[in-house]
């Protein structure tokens, strides 16, 4: 598979929507996470990332604007051990509850279909890592059939430094926007965590970006940087 560039993944489409990066730094001594959330109506933009705990959470940036929380408002990350998730919605809770009673990943999402918003189906994309390696996962409708849900695993059990993978919502901008296809990109993460964040959140659209969460895990200490960007201030 090609690696690619992730300015350019990101600089060429106006609406990946939501997207999950996970990998190893260069140097092989730490694990990368960034997610981001996108958005095209008011009530999806009206929002901010907030650490909550060893995660985050998203919220509303103007509680007076607040509409319909039940697909927007949700912990897109949360830390068992040193197990880190990360998604786009509630399965984070889903994960983190099979997870903590020993159950899989897996499993867990299994319970799961995508996202009810029609004509879009929204695909729910998750992801896990730690010092094993991570994995990426994407629910979604078959050709756009609400009665028909694909679920797809993807492992990395053997990370390569300086390598990760990049899955996201959306193909591009669209009516209805077309789902994801094919397997996780794989993308260089050659930077350290300020030169990513930056190089994230200035390729994504201007227009439709909301918000971006960097994080940096280092595997022997399990000690942790972490950047927060929120369009909203």
């Amino acid at each position: 598979m090609e690696i690619l560039d992730i300015s350019k993944l990101l600089s060429e489409n106006t609406y990946p929507g939501r997207g999950i990066i996970l990998g190893r730094s260069a140097d092989g001594t730490k694990n990368i996470i960034a997610y981001f959330i996108m958005g095209r109506s008011e009530n999806s933009r009206n929002r901010i990332f907030e650490v909550d705990g060893e995660g985050i959470k998203t919220k509303a940036f103007d509680e007076s604007k607040l509409t319909d929380p039940s697909l927007i408002i949700y912990s897109p990350v949360k830390v068992i051990n040193k197990t880190t998730i990360v998604t786009n919605g509630d399965q984070t809770d889903t994960i983190f509850d099979y997870m903590v009673n020993g159950d899989t990943f897996e499993n867990a999402l299994r319970t799961r279909t995508f996202e009810p918003d029609p004509p879009n189906f929204t695909p729910r994309i998750s992801g896990i890592i730690d010092n094993g390696g991570y994995k990426l996962s994407i629910l979604k409708s078959s050709c756009g059939n609400e009665n028909s849900a694909q679920r797809f695993f993807y492992e990395y059990s053997q990370p390569q430094n300086g390598i990760g993978h990049f899955i996201h919502t959306y193909k591009c901008d669209g009516s209805p926007i077309p789902s994801f296809e094919g397997e996780p990109e794989m993308i260089y993460l050659d930077k350290d965590i300020d030169e990513l964040t930056e190089l994230l959140w200035n390729n994504l659209n201007e227009q439709n970006k909301v918000s971006l969460f960097v994080r940096y895990i280092d595997i022997k200490s399990n000690n942790t940087e972490t950047r927060i960007v929120n369009k909203n201030k």
